[in-house]
């Protein structure tokens, strides 16, 4: 064997053995090989080749976005602008409110403006709300109220801002190829199918909660109730306008019998600040109890609020809210910046899926599941059994004909294309992306260019051959000539490809990166590997032996 041409076959070996290691080992051959020792070769396999929630089963969710709570998080924003606002320009008014926050959390009405000010207030919202239309109603009352299109925007970002949310999650949770969308089927919705996961009841219990962090002030020096009803009666029954009962519930609580009862805050409306306002969040422990908590970081502006709010309340009570619960309530004994913690009888692992939800982005509203169903494996089972025999038909049908119509050249084509499936079966071992029913049509896609690129470059050897040439440079012009249309036409797929990657979802990307790295086998396999399969022919022949081809 020539030297020239001993390097190549090494190169070749080289690969065919690392792609093969992909397939059976993938990145952790220990875990593999017990897979295999216990359940046979194709559970190695499946180790490392991961399927889609249509092949393997999974997670399907339907969620809807309480859209009306981003709203009303905007409205209760503008009312404290409002109060600022009406102090500064000396508007006397007797009070600001949404008188149903449940159906119409757009409008804020306005009672008992001064007439006089009537002038001021709409030079007000037309300079300083400008997101805002203002209407006139009776007994010297004005309605605020979001803008159609204003309101739009809100909600459209509430379900955009969710979805990128929960896409944090999952991922963080290493769920391989989700699809995560909105529902297309209804208003403000949002479609999760998480395939085969590892623990799924751990992804629903992260799915589930919103992980809402706010931080409010704490009324009653932080005294509990034992019904809402108490709460009310300590208030003379009318709860001030500014003020909401909350029930307090740590999340990580675990109590040891039905002798812990629920106890109800009264806590300010409006957060001093957000789960918006965070930057960091980590487990940590409490130094003095040695428990498992969480440490938050705020942003540079949440922290002067921060600073701004604790100063004014040095003394007060603020309340830990999360999820809608209160989750603890301290006193403030100086100003706080931007670090705090979250403390409660949390678990390990408690905290770290608690921090994982915080860093990943607090929702802007609640969700509620419409629907929750598990696929099971069986109509994967039969998706992959009709999709491999409808590979190996389709590969063993393209494999004859090489064999019947280029004779001995037939089996350097079959050779590449063998190869080329390992080589794409190896990456999929190795990447860890998630084989889905798309992904197969790209594998078998790719079979069909690899044939094509065959083609392409046997029909211009044999125009070489006819045209007078010896076997050695028939084989080499047509390789030259045939080489430029090959990589034209798989460039090209592999842009087309590169679109449906940035704006596909779940399984179109999928079968975006299958069909883009089969492409990419294909000139290795075409255009290295079948001409030094030629080449090692070419040595072996006799002067003036015919190529079989």
């Amino acid at each position: 064997m020539k030297t020239n041409l001993l390097w190549k076959v090494v190169l070749i070996l080289a690969v065919l053995i690392v792609f093969v290691w992909g397939i059976f080992l993938g990145t952790d051959p220990q875990k593999s090989i017990e897979a295999i020792k216990t359940k046979g070769l194709l559970a190695g396999v499946q180790q490392n080749i991961h399927l889609g929630l249509d092949l393997r089963g999974g997670t399907h969710l339907i969620l809807q976005v309480q859209v009306n709570d981003a709203v009303n998080a905007e409205t209760d924003q503008t009312i404290e602008r409002l109060k600022d606002a009406f102090k500064k320009k000396n508007i006397l008014y007797g009070d600001i409110l949404k008188l149903d926050t449940a159906n119409a959390p757009s409008k804020i009405t306005l009672k008992g403006v001064d007439i006089a000010s009537a002038g001021d207030l709409r030079s007000l919202v037309q300079e300083q709300f400008a997101e805002y239309d203002l209407t006139s109603g009776p007994e010297n009352s004005w309605v605020v109220s979001l803008k159609p299109t204003v309101l739009d925007a809100i909600k459209r970002r509430a379900v955009e801002q969710a979805i990128e949310t929960i896409r944090n999650r999952i991922d963080q949770l290493g769920v391989s190829e989700p699809i995560i969308q909105e529902h297309s089927l209804g208003s403000y919705q949002i479609l999760v199918q998480l395939p085969g996961v590892d623990d799924p009841a751990r992804v629903k219990e992260v799915m589930q909660s919103t992980a809402m962090l706010e931080i409010r002030q704490a009324m009653d020096n932080g005294k509990t109730y034992g019904s809402e009803q108490e709460a009310l009666a300590a208030h003379g029954g009318i709860l001030p306008s500014d003020s909401v009962i909350i029930k307090g519930k740590s999340i990580g609580s675990r109590p040891a019998s039905n002798e812990n009862p629920d106890v109800y805050y009264v806590i300010s409306r409006v957060s001093a600040v957000s789960g918006r306002d965070l930057r960091a969040a980590d487990p940590g422990t409490d130094s003095q109890t040695g428990r498992p908590d969480v440490v938050f970081t705020l942003t540079r502006d949440g922290g002067e609020r921060f600073w701004t709010f604790t100063s004014a309340h040095v003394g007060d009570y603020l309340a830990v809210v999360l999820d809608g619960k209160v989750q603890e309530v301290a006193s403030i004994k100086e100003a706080i910046r931007d670090t705090g913690r979250i403390s409660g009888s949390f678990s390990e692992q408690q905290t770290k899926d608690l921090s994982m939800v915080l860093r990943s982005g607090a929702l802007p509203a609640s969700i509620k599941y419409l629907e929750e169903r598990t696929v099971g494996p069986s109509l994967g089972a039969d998706s992959v059994r009709q999709g491999v025999r409808a590979a190996i038909v389709g590969m063993l049908a393209v494999m004859i004909f090489m064999l019947v119509y280029y004779r001995f050249a037939g089996i350097n084509a079959d050779l590449a294309l063998v190869l080329n499936l390992l080589i794409l079966l190896g990456f999929l071992g190795f990447s860890g992306a998630t084989l889905t029913l798309p992904g197969i049509a790209g594998l078998i896609l790719t079979v069909g260019m690899g044939v094509d690129s065959n083609v392409l470059i046997f029909e211009r050897i044999r125009e070489e051959l006819r045209a007078g040439k010896t076997p050695p440079s028939a084989v080499d012009q047509g390789f030259g000539h045939a080489w430029v249309t090959i990589v034209d036409t798989h460039v090209t797929t592999i842009v087309s490809a590169a679109i449906l990657f940035l704006f596909g979802t779940g399984p179109v990307k999928g079968f975006a990166v299958t069909l883009t790295f089969g492409l990419l086998a294909n000139l290795f396999t075409a255009v290295f590997v079948s001409r030094t399969i030629f080449e090692s022919i070419l040595n072996r022949h006799q002067r003036g032996e015919a190529l079989s081809i």
